[in-house]
């Protein structure tokens, strides 16, 4: 399951090494609407770097994937970030959990299939 979201960002953590084979990073975005929302997203193994080439108050887009998990009776979850875009005007349109952009047909509901 993917999902996308635009927001600026607020921060930028270094990578940590997990285990030897192991490592993530996590970075932080706020979004730009009525009642704002900080949210944390994760980066892992050789994905870690997606965030180096943006700054701090730069607007991107992340492509993520819900990831939950139990262990020991307690329950977590992960926004696991896997493609970062900017998000400036010349920005295509991607639809999320695709490579491929979009556009919106603009049929009329007389022209609906069924």
């Amino acid at each position: 399951m993917s999902f996308e979201i635009s927001g600026k960002l607020v921060k930028k953590y270094d990578t940590e090494s997990k285990t030897a084979t192991f490592q993530t990073r996590e970075f932080v975005i706020v979004t730009e609407e009525t009642y704002p929302q900080y949210i944390k997203f994760q980066l892992s193994q050789e994905r870690v770097n997606l965030i180096e080439p943006f700054e701090e108050n730069d607007v991107i887009r992340v492509s993520f994937d819900l990831r939950g998990r139990e262990w020991q009776g307690k329950y977590f979850t992960n926004l696991n970030a896997f493609r970062i875009q900017g998000a400036g005007n010349d920005a295509p349109n991607v639809h999320p959990g695709n490579d491929i952009p979009f556009e919106i047909d603009n049929q009329s509901e007389t022209d609906l299939p069924f």
